[in-house]
């Protein structure tokens, strides 16, 4: 049965029916192949960090290319070491990448100032002028507040523009010439219309006239990418392309690509999270959960942004900067100190011993409180982060504690958001499903996330490919949809069987134990501030 499996899967690679996922994730590239049974058949990735340069977080546009090479040609060795033939052509390819930030241009196509990503909180100012002149939520990360907040610093830069886009944009400009991008991913650029599916034309007018006393030489429409929704023809692999991709010479051009996406929208589409009434949370760097509303919300909250599904659906995220960084941090340092004895032991069965500990742990940590804040966090009303562990003399100081009051951490600003979703504005949920690294380690941070939104939790055998073969259904989605095929019902079926995926109910020891954490969390948040201010 094995080997008639793989002769499928040589003759489905050999012949182009095979689509290929590329993420550029906050810490790893990853590209996935998946086959016309829509699993995932080979992979390659690609590691990296993002950089504090000048008080900015950025990621080097080198760095973007060689991750980018590297993670395509691990993906070729897997797929010679596999099934052994060269990888050449695909039928599709999608490329997805984290949302929001600031890449720049010149009509010459020179990049203006380093990328500015998702992660930077440097941008409060333009965020709330344009929040209440569009009476719409604006977050600090989203592009049209980098570029706006770069309007009124009068930085240098900002009358040389001539496009702007996101890094998937970026990307798969590079790839095909096309300056477009898909719905999802240009939801965290601009306040899109759910009418028209594209930037809404009120606002982007108000903006106009917003900086027409600035003396900008451009004008809001003229430098965005064009909106494409899921499925939409968006360009081809150039030679050049190709070139990028694949410096060996071995991919032919020629290839569709789907509208680019980020990581929001290729996470609903990985968790079939694309329908009213469900939602997911991706929880990694960051965490953020994307719950698609049957309607609007009631006001404006400025800890939720409205932004739209791959195929157009509104939907409300909840977005925190922080969530696995200073977990990943601690369990190197045990790492370190197991290596210091003599031991050895390996990543995954670390972080997997770890992570169950924190089910032994007292239902509220036993009285320690942790903070996993890297940067700002605007949910928790932070401009800064500064990660913190605190406790009382008397708390109960034990590793399964320990533990758990990390991976509740993770979780805490999250909750925050949450809350405004389901007590304030009675949003319901039929399912909500997880992925992410969180949720490698099996049951762990499913329960604990189940205990702390009080929700039944899912998790799908591809929690842990996360946005990289959501990308890639979504390229499956562009070669192989029919007519009248939405993106919902496609998914539904051809991709996702019923019942899929392992679910959990919400244990009421670990719903109490996180409500006496978030407790403790919130009226502790003077600390964390006092450690901004001070920890400089």
């Amino acid at each position: 049965m094995q080997e008639k499996q793989t002769v499928h899967i040589t003759h489905a690679i050999s012949e182009g029916k095979t689509f290929l996922g590329i993420e550029l994730g906050s810490t790893r590239i990853k590209a996935v192949l998946i086959d016309d049974a829509y699993t995932p058949i080979a992979a390659g990735g690609y590691e990296w960090e993002n950089r504090l340069n000048d008080g900015l977080w950025t990621y080097h546009l080198d760095d973007v290319r060689a991750g980018l090479q590297a993670s395509f040609k691990n993906l070729q060795a897997d797929v010679k070491s596999r099934y052994g033939i060269t990888l050449n052509k695909t039928g599709a390819i999608g490329i997805s990448a984290m949302m929001h930030g600031y890449l720049a241009f010149d009509k010459k196509d020179n990049l203006l100032v380093p990328f500015r990503t998702w992660r930077n909180t440097t941008t409060e100012t333009a965020a709330a002028e344009l929040t209440g002149l569009f009476q719409f939520n604006i977050p600090q990360r989203w592009s049209v507040a980098h570029l706006y907040q770069a309007v009124l610093n009068q930085e240098p830069h900002v009358k040389d523009i001539a496009f702007l886009t996101t890094l998937a944009g970026y990307v798969h400009w590079k790839l095909t010439g096309k300056k477009v991008i898909g719905l999802g991913d240009a939801s965290g650029m601009f306040p899109i219309d759910s009418g028209t599916n594209t930037f809404n034309a009120l606002m982007m007018e108000q903006f106009n006239s917003l900086i027409k006393s600035r003396e900008c030489k451009w004008k809001g429409p003229d430098i965005f990418p064009e909106v494409l929704n899921a499925g939409e023809p968006a360009g081809s692999l150039t030679a050049e392309g190709a070139a990028l991709l694949d410096p060996s010479g071995a991919l032919q051009p020629g290839i569709v690509l789907c509208p680019p996406e980020g990581d929001a929208g290729t996470g609903m589409v990985g968790t079939n999270s694309v329908a009213p009434r469900t939602g997911n949370v991706s929880a990694g760097t960051s965490i953020f959960a994307m719950i698609v509303l049957e309607k609007g919300l009631s006001k404006v909250y400025r800890e939720i942004d409205m932004v739209t599904s791959p195929s157009g659906k509104p939907v409300a995220m909840v977005h925190c900067n922080s969530c696995t960084s200073d977990l990943d941090a601690w369990i190197k340092l045990f790492a370190q100190a197991i290596a210091l004895s003599g031991g050895e032991i390996e990543k995954s069965a670390l972080y997997d011993a770890l992570y169950n500990t924190a089910l032994e742990g007292d239902p509220d940590c036993g009285g320690l409180l942790s903070y996993n804040c890297y940067s700002g966090e605007p949910v928790a009303g932070l401009d800064q982060g500064r990660p913190l562990f605190a406790r009382k003399p008397d708390s109960r100081f034990t590793l399964p504690n320990f533990m758990r009051s990390l991976l509740f951490s993770a979780l805490g600003t999250l909750k925050l958001g949450m809350d405004i979703l389901t007590e304030k504005e009675q949003v319901r949920l039929d399912r909500l499903l997880g992925h992410g690294g969180l949720f490698k380690t099996k049951n762990v941070g499913q329960r604990l996330m189940a205990g702390a939104l009080n929700t039944p939790v899912g998790v799908m055998d591809s929690a842990g490919e996360g946005g990289s073969w959501g990308i890639a259904l979504l390229a499956a989605y562009r070669s192989l949809k029919h007519e009248g095929d939405t993106l919902e019902t496609w998914l539904a079926g051809n991709v996702f069987a019923p019942g899929s995926g392992v679910n959990l109910e919400p244990d009421p020891k670990d719903v109490q134990g996180f409500q006496a954490f978030m407790k403790r969390y919130a009226e502790g948040l003077h600390i964390e501030q006092a450690a901004v201010n001070y920890l400089q």
